[in-house]
């Protein structure tokens, strides 16, 4: 019995001795084991603002240009670059001999039109229808005497003095008169038939527009300023000469401008009417100027190496101090939200479609899952998962991956 009890006992032994040196295995591999030093980063409320920045081009809201109607000289130029002016300020004189000329011709033109027009339509020239009236006349002499010898044969037939075939050659002749007579009077009154009167009118409606064509490019040769506003650029001096269709001058009112921004397609689903946007201008790098989305994208393009849509940006204010054609930076909010729960965006993980987080609780790594919303360049807001001051890896400092259950030290 004692020597069974004796055996029991260093049984038991031997077994706390193998727990023993387990459990210092386990917490010596523990304390040896390298530990991986992570970045860290607390969930936070704060304004979590979601932007989209791109850049833009300053342009007038209406600009007005104004190039050379025709090949011609400068005669003379009142303003110049940066001239406030009034509506009707005569601003540049063109020399106008060829545009005069020009009107000339397309007078002489309209015309001929309305003349040939009027012929068509009354059967001809004054001197034409008095010459069919008076061939007319002619013909009913003739018709009148063919008449009175077709009559006159017919009496001498009754009494054998005359033969048929006399009275038959009258009567060829009385129809040929009636023949002629009709085709003159049908000529009188009908000589051209509707297609033609329809090609005259065309012909004179050609002829006018050509002619008010060329009263317009006289008219530019005095180039007026159509409403109050600022000359911004200029290429005209006296006496230079100017080819058709060269810019000479633009103006616009500078107190109303617009940006348009070129938004790069995959950010385009983001932008909304109203959106506030703020622009920069590298010029004036301490100021900042705000405005407003009042145009969306019907259609994407290609810009340089880009596809982009391009937004019309209203500037708020009445002077907003930016050059036209100037390149700026704008940034729209896309969305906005006061008191937000937000980690790094570097802290978010997806896997299989699942979001989650390594949360550092003590010196170990735990994933969880948590649910995001809106987000900007560097943070997301966390709907669930996390509260106010849990602390998330962010990355390790080695470039290691981040896993669940290491040991890690956190990097101060």
């Amino acid at each position: 019995m004692a020597e069974q009890q004796r055996q029991s006992g260093r049984r038991w032994l031997w077994m706390g001795a193998a727990v023993v040196t387990i459990a210092v295995f386990f917490i010596a591999r523990s304390l040896l084991r390298e530990r991986l030093t992570v970045r860290v980063a607390e969930a936070q409320r704060e304004v979590l603002l979601s932007t989209v920045s791109t850049n833009g081009k300053v342009e007038p809201e209406v600009n007005y240009q104004f190039y050379s109607p025709l090949a011609t000289t400068v005669k003379a130029v009142y303003v110049q670059t940066g001239d406030k002016v009034p509506a009707g300020k005569v601003m540049i004189v063109l020399d106008d001999v060829a545009a005069r000329a020009q009107v000339a011709t397309a007078e002489s033109g309209v015309k001929a039109a309305q003349a040939a027009l009027d012929a068509a339509e009354q059967s001809g020239t004054q001197q034409e229808r008095q010459a069919t009236e008076a061939e007319i006349a002619q013909e009913k002499l003739t018709r009148d005497q063919a008449q009175a010898n077709l009559d006159a044969l017919n009496k001498l037939v009754a009494s054998g003095a005359a033969s048929s075939s006399e009275v038959a050659a009258a009567r060829q002749q009385l129809d040929a008169a009636n023949a002629s007579l009709k085709a003159s009077q049908e000529s009188l009154h009908h000589r051209f038939s509707q297609d033609e009167i329809a090609r005259a009118q065309a012909a004179l409606s050609e002829a006018q527009a050509n002619l008010a064509d060329a009263r317009q490019v006289e008219a530019q040769t005095t180039i007026r300023a159509p409403a109050p506003g600022t000359v911004y650029d200029m290429d005209a001096a006296p006496t230079e000469y100017a080819e058709a269709g060269k810019l000479l001058l633009q103006m616009a009112d500078l107190h109303r401008e617009r940006v348009r921004a070129y938004f790069d397609e995959p950010d385009l689903g983001r932008l909304a009417l109203a959106q506030p946007i703020s622009i920069k201008w590298d010029a004036k790098p301490a100021e900042e100027w705000h405005g407003h989305i009042e145009r969306l994208p019907v259609t994407v393009v290609t810009y340089s190496t880009r596809t982009v849509g391009e937004v019309l940006v209203h500037i708020d204010g009445p002077d907003t101090g930016l050059l036209p054609d100037t390149n700026v930076t704008v940034t729209v909010t896309t969305s906005s939200q006061p008191d937000a729960l937000s980690v790094p965006r570097e802290a978010i993980h997806v896997e299989n479609g699942k979001t989650f987080v390594y949360q550092v609780e003590g010196d170990e790594l735990v994933r969880t899952p948590v649910t995001t919303g809106t987000y900007n360049l560097t943070h997301q807001a966390i709907l669930s998962g996390l509260k106010e001051g849990d602390v998330v890896a962010t990355g390790s400092i080695s470039g290691q991956p981040l896993q669940e259950d290491l040991p890690i030290k956190v990097e101060r």
